[in-house]
């Protein structure tokens, strides 16, 4: 079933679930759908920052439920997709956005340390998927994944993090097939945020030293979770937040090279913010931390407070204009070049279109 033929409930009527929703932009993220009426499920390992999430959206007139789950637990995941359908009835929208970040050169990272950000950010996803593709079957739904621009890029000192973003990219291109193939009416969609102000940093393991951060410019993360509202009610495939990332994922297509060369020179000095963080600091890779539940981050430098490419990405007037225009000077063109379509040409045409599968 292709993504335009999937037909998504409004917000208001949803029955949402946030994985990885304590702090950044799941929290953000939780605190949107709960703002436009939607009930909301809110899972993440530290019980703290969920417990002020929920007493949050419910002073502001809303639902919530929160779940203490650690993603890289299978059991524990498939116990928040139960809690919300045993409390709610349905599953309308799962989004699975739980990470960990890792800075280090790949010869300063242990082998343990690269398979435990594999874990929390690519394995996470797949037991996500697998607790909530069962539930988002029945009546359809939207399953949308947190990814990253470094899903399309790698960056020096984000060796493990970068391979989990590649990861999703993967994972997500096979299983949105599969499902259309079976003509599953969910949408699956990743979203590729650039640098966001957010506790990530703050709660990042480093071996550099210096507290990181990502290039800029930074966005706040109210962006991000737009986009993500925004999936949840309109099926697209992807969603890249921020010109910036944008740009990078663009110029990496047209001249990669290009972009070593960029990243030769600056991909060390990008990550330092000057601010001492000894190694030995404390960062969320194998637990939580709960100081920093917060939806903004301590990321300076420049800064955005809205990201007009997003915008465009999201509402489309350009391409809509553009194909209203253009559609008489194809439609002409391809008249005159071709004469018609032959009759043989059109059966193989046909021939080679993919069935859809009868609903499971």
């Amino acid at each position: 079933m292709p993504l335009h033929h999937v037909q998504l409930r409004p917000v208001a009527e949803q029955v949402v679930v946030v994985m990885g929703a304590s702090s950044g932009i799941g929290r953000a993220t939780a605190l949107r759908f709960a703002e436009q009426g939607a009930t909301v499920v809110v899972a993440a390992r530290g019980e703290p920052g969920l417990r002020s999430l929920v007493d949050e959206i419910e002073k502001a007139g809303g639902a919530a439920t929160a779940v203490v789950a650690d993603v890289t637990d299978p059991a524990q995941v498939q116990a928040v997709a139960d809690r919300a359908v045993d409390t709610y009835g349905r599953l309308d929208t799962w989004v699975q956005m739980a990470g960990v970040l890792l800075v280090a050169g790949f010869d300063d990272t242990t082998p343990e340390e690269f398979a435990r950000v594999l874990q929390v950010n690519l394995l996470g996803q797949v037991h996500g998927a697998k607790a909530a593709l069962p539930h988002l079957r029945r009546e359809g739904g939207a399953f949308i994944s947190m990814s990253s621009m470094g899903a399309k890029r790698g960056i020096p000192l984000q060796t493990a993090y970068c391979s989990s973003k590649h990861g999703i990219d993967g994972f997500l291109e096979s299983l949105r097939v599969e499902l259309q193939r079976d003509g599953v009416p969910v949408s699956v969609t990743q979203i590729m945020p650039g640098t966001i102000n957010t506790p990530l940093f703050d709660n990042a393991r480093t071996k550099m030293g210096v507290k990181p951060v990502a290039p800029p410019p930074a966005y706040p993360a109210r962006v991000v979770a737009d986009a993500i509202v925004h999936a949840a009610t309109h099926p697209v495939r992807d969603l890249v937040v921020g010109g910036s990332a944008k740009t990078l994922i663009t110029v990496e297509k047209a001249a990669p090279r290009l972009v070593d060369a960029l990243l030769r020179r600056v991909g060390y000095e990008i990550h330092d913010t000057g601010e001492s963080k000894p190694v030995d600091a404390a960062d969320n890779l194998d637990a939580p931390i709960t100081t920093n539940d917060t939806v903004e981050g301590t990321v300076g430098g420049v800064t955005l407070r809205h990201s007009a490419y997003t915008w465009w990405a999201m509402h489309r007037p350009v391409r809509t204009v553009a194909r209203t225009l253009t559609r008489p000077a194809t439609g002409l063109l391809g008249r005159l070049g071709s004469g018609g379509a032959s009759p043989a040409l059109t059966t193989a045409r046909r021939a080679s279109r993919p069935t859809k599968a009868d609903s499971r």
